[in-house]
């Protein structure tokens, strides 16, 4: 995945209400090599989501029509994006809230006002789980409706004897 000069460009939609916030998190991903879409409300985001898939979508709860847990929920239902990665950034930071956002089916939840080296980091760590199942999450949504193989390529499936076959014995 390396991000602008690698194999694909990734593609983050972000839903923030709050423009000035908006701005710097674009120009953060933007200078981190991601392409930003974004959005200051709920209903636009989902709505661009259903027609261009983005390969990660970081959403704030608290927006004008439609909250960012209503469209976390709504990407999972939705077989096209049902495997985006999705980063929940707000200032709801209760473990109340925090429990919502993850149990909508986030996967990484980062609290207002954030450090924004952090925050890439954290963006850059959700998009590396999903390279290495070997696709952009749309690519997922459109050409492999079941999950992934979870097994990593590098751990060795042990051989069973098959049931017909008495081992050796080690007695001499």
């Amino acid at each position: 995945m390396t991000r602008g000069a690698g194999e694909w460009m990734v593609t983050v939609l972000l839903a923030e209400d709050d423009a000035d916030i908006r701005f710097l998190v674009t120009l953060k991903l933007t200078q981190a090599g991601y392409q930003v879409r974004g959005f200051g409300d709920g209903l636009s985001a989902a709505a661009d989501a259903r027609e261009h898939p983005p390969d990660l979508a970081i959403l704030d709860i608290m927006m004008p029509g439609m909250s960012g847990l209503e469209v976390c929920r709504e990407l999972r239902k939705m077989p096209a994006t049902a495997k985006i990665p999705v980063i929940i950034l707000t200032a709801l930071a209760h473990e109340a809230d925090i429990k919502a956002g993850l149990a909508a089916g986030a996967d990484d939840y980062i609290v207002k006002p954030f450090n924004t080296r952090d925050f890439t980091t954290r963006v850059d760590a959700v998009l590396a789980r999903v390279q290495a199942h070997g696709a952009r999450p749309s690519e997922f949504a459109r050409s492999n409706p079941d999950p992934p193989d979870l097994v990593p390529p590098d751990l060795v499936q042990p051989t069973l004897t098959p049931p017909n076959r008495v081992p050796p014995s080690g007695g001499g």
